[in-house]
C-alpha cells in the first residue's frame, strides 16, 4: 500500500507520498507492493509498468533511483538514478526521451539491501530538458541525483505513481560493473 510510503522505509528521502501504487513487471518478477525483496539477477532489462487510472493519452516523467548509495549507512553519492526518462506517453516506455538508459540494480557487496524507488510525474506538456543522456554503458553522471530536485525544476507535481523494492548485491552485479566501466 502507498499509505506505507513513509513508514519503515522512510521513501520521503526521494519524494513525497504519491497517489497510487505502480507495478513494475520484469520478466522473472513483479514489483506490486512496497519493500518487496528482488535479486539483481531478476530486473536486468527495462521492465513494464502500470498504475489505476492511468491516462495512455498523458505524458509522464519516470524515475527509477537508488538513495542508499554507497548504503544505507553512508548515502555520500545518493541518489543514484538508474533511469529517466520524459514525454513518456501513457506506461509505454518505449515513447519518450530517455534521459539516462535503463540499468538494473547494482548495489556494492557487503553494503546490505538498497531502496530503488520508482516515481511516475504527470507532465502538463511535453518538457525539454537539459541534462546530459547517460547510456547503460556508463555510471558517470549518475550519483547525486535529486528527484525531487529535479521534478520542481521542471515543474511537475507530486508524484502520481511510485514502488520501492529492495535488492542486495548478487552474482550478477560484476557483470554490470563490467557494462558500465566500473571496477
Amino acid at each position: 500500500m502507498v499509505s506505507q510510503w513513509d513508514g519503515h522505509l522512510q521513501l520521503s528521502d526521494v519524494d513525497e507520498k504519491p497517489k497510487c501504487l505502480l507495478r513494475v513487471k520484469h520478466e522473472k518478477v513483479c514489483i506490486d507492493q512496497l519493500g518487496k525483496e528482488v535479486k539483481p539477477c531478476q530486473i536486468t532489462k527495462k521492465p513494464t509498468i502500470e498504475w489505476d487510472n492511468m491516462n495512455p493519452d498523458q505524458l509522464h516523467t519516470i524515475v527509477l533511483t537508488d538513495p542508499d548509495v554507497p548504503s544505507q549507512s553512508d548515502r555520500s553519492m545518493a541518489q543514484w538514478h538508474h533511469y529517466v526518462a520524459v514525454n513518456v506517453k501513457g506506461n509505454d516506455l518505449s515513447t519518450g526521451d530517455t534521459l539516462t538508459e535503463y540499468v538494473g540494480s547494482g548495489a556494492g557487496k557487503d553494503t546490505g539491501l538498497h531502496r530503488y524507488t520508482w516515481v511516475v510525474y504527470e507532465q502538463k506538456g511535453p518538457l525539454k530538458c537539459d541534462e546530459p543522456h547517460i547510456d547503460d554503458r556508463t555510471a558517470a553522471g549518475r550519483e547525486k541525483f535529486n528527484v525531487s530536485r529535479f521534478r520542481k525544476k521542471y515543474g511537475l507535481g507530486a508524484p502520481c505513481a511510485g514502488v520501492c523494492f529492495l535488492a542486495e548485491w548478487d552474482e550478477t552485479v560484476p557483470a554490470l560493473y563490467k557494462q558500465m566501466g566500473v571496477e
